[in-house]
C-alpha cells in the first residue's frame, strides 16, 4: 500500500510557494513535478530524512510525501513531524489502495483529503490549489492572532482601543505607588483584573486579598476584615485574622465597595488615617502595611449626597482613579476578545476552535 502526503505551507504570499515531493518511484516523482510544477517551485527527494531537512531549509508550500520509502523516515513520520512544526498546514493522503481502513486513518491523521491512485489529476491540482488558499487564510489568521496579542494583552487583560491602551499606562503608572486606587465601571468590565494588574506588578511582597463587601452579611463583614480575638463573641473560640491582617505587606481589594455599611465605612477610614487595625475583641490594634485598592459599580458621588457614603472616605479612597468604559464603547476591542477567549477554549478543550 503506498500513501502520499500533502502538507501545504504558506509563509510569505509575495514569494513563489515551493512544492516539496518525496517519491521513490522516480517515474511517478517526475509525474507529479510536471503536473505541479504550474502551482510553484519544485523541490524533490526520494529519501524521508532528506524530506525533513529540506521542508527546515526551504519552507515549502506543499509536500508530498510517500507512505513507504527506503530509510527509515516514512510519509507518515514525515506528516507527524511538519504537522508539529506546521499546524496549519493541510494535510491530503493520496493512497493506491482505498479502503475504508485507510480513508479513516488519513482522517485521524489530520488529512485534509485523500486521493486514489491512479491520480484524476484535475481533482489532484484542484484539491492542492483549494488546500493552499485555506492555508493561507489560517496562516494570515494566525498572523494576526499572533499581532493581536502582541499589542492587546496587558497582565490578562484584552484591549486595542485608546481608552484600554490609557488605563493600561495608568495601571503602570500607579503601580509604583502605594496610593489607594478607586476603580469604577459597570459590571463586567474587568475592575478585578485591574487592581490584580496594580497588584503584580508592583513592589509589593504581599498578598493580594479579595473581598466583596456586597457579597458578605453586614454583620460577618467586620469580623471578616478586622478579625477577631478568641472569645470576642459566642462561637469565636479562636483568633481569627480579618482580611486587613492575611493583605500585610501586600494589598486588600475592596470589592462592591459602595454597598459598605456606614457603620463599618467609619471604621475603615480610621484603619486607613492610621495604618492600624482593631480585630473584634482586641485590646490593642495591630500595626499593617496595607495598600488598599476599591471597585464599584455604583455612582459614589450620588451616595454621598444622598447620605449613603461618607465623603472623607471617599476622597481617601480616590487619591487615585481607574474607569473603565463598557465594550459598548470600544467596539475595536470585541475581534481581539474573541481572538483571545476562543485561543483559551482551544487549549482547554484541545480542539481547534474557529
Amino acid at each position: 500500500m503506498t500513501i502520499t502526503i500533502i502538507l501545504l505551507f504558506y509563509f510569505d504570499m509575495a514569494n513563489k510557494e515551493k512544492i516539496l515531493i518525496i517519491e521513490d518511484d522516480v517515474n511517478q516523482l517526475e509525474t507529479l513535478s510536471d503536473v505541479l510544477s504550474p502551482l510553484g517551485e519544485i523541490i524533490t527527494t526520494t529519501q524521508g530524512k532528506e524530506a525533513l531537512e529540506l521542508s527546515i531549509k526551504h519552507e515549502p508550500a506543499v509536500i508530498l510525501a510517500d507512505l513507504v520509502l527506503p530509510d527509515k523516515v516514512d510519509g507518515l513520520e514525515i506528516l507527524n513531524f511538519c504537522g508539529e512544526k506546521f499546524p496549519d498546514s493541510p494535510v491530503i493522503l493520496i493512497t493506491g489502495h482505498a479502503t475504508v481502513e485507510t480513508a479513516l486513518k488519513a482522517m485521524k491523521s489530520g488529512a485534509y483529503d485523500y486521493m486514489v491512485k491512479p491520480l484524476d489529476i484535475r481533482r489532484l491540482r484542484a484539491v492542492v490549489e483549494k488546500a493552499l488558499e485555506r492555508y493561507r487564510i489560517a496562516s494570515e489568521r494566525t498572523r494576526l492572532l499572533s499581532a493581536i496579542e502582541g499589542e492587546s494583552i496587558f497582565q490578562g487583560m484584552v484591549g486595542v482601543s485608546p481608552q484600554m491602551q490609557e488605563i493600561f499606562k495608568r495601571i503602570s503608572a500607579v503601580a509604583q505607588t502605594d496610593s489607594t486606587v478607586l476603580i469604577t465601571g459597570e459590571s463586567g468590565t474587568g475592575k478585578e483584573l485591574v487592581a490584580e494588574a496594580i497588584h503584580n506588578l508592583s513592589e509589593r511582597t504581599g498578598r493580594l486579598v479579595k473581598i466583596n463587601c456586597s457579597a458578605i452579611p453586614e454583620n460577618l463583614l467586620e469580623s471578616e476584615l478586622f478579625g477577631y480575638e478568641k472569645g470576642a463573641f459566642t462561637g469565636a473560640n479562636k483568633r481569627k485574622q480579618g482580611k486587613f491582617e492575611l493583605a500585610d505587606k501586600g494589598t486588600l481589594f475592596l470589592d462592591e465597595i459602595g454597598d459598605m455599611p456606614l457603620s463599618l465605612q467609619s471604621k475603615l477610614l480610621r484603619t486607613i488615617e492610621s495604618s492600624e487595625v482593631e480585630p473584634l475583641g482586641a485590646e490593642h490594634p495591630v500595626k499593617i502595611d496595607v495598600r488598599i485598592i476599591t471597585a464599584t459599580n455604583q455612582d459614589l458621588e450620588k451616595l454621598m449626597r444622598e447620605g449613603k457614603f461618607r465623603n472623607d472616605l471617599y476622597y481617601r479612597l480616590k487619591v487615585f482613579s481607574i474607569e473603565i468604559p463598557p465594550l459598548r464603547e470600544r467596539p475595536e476591542d470585541i475581534p481581539p476578545l474573541i481572538a483571545y477567549f476562543l485561543k483559551k477554549l482551544s487549549v482547554k478543550f484541545d480542539k481547534s476552535i474557529k
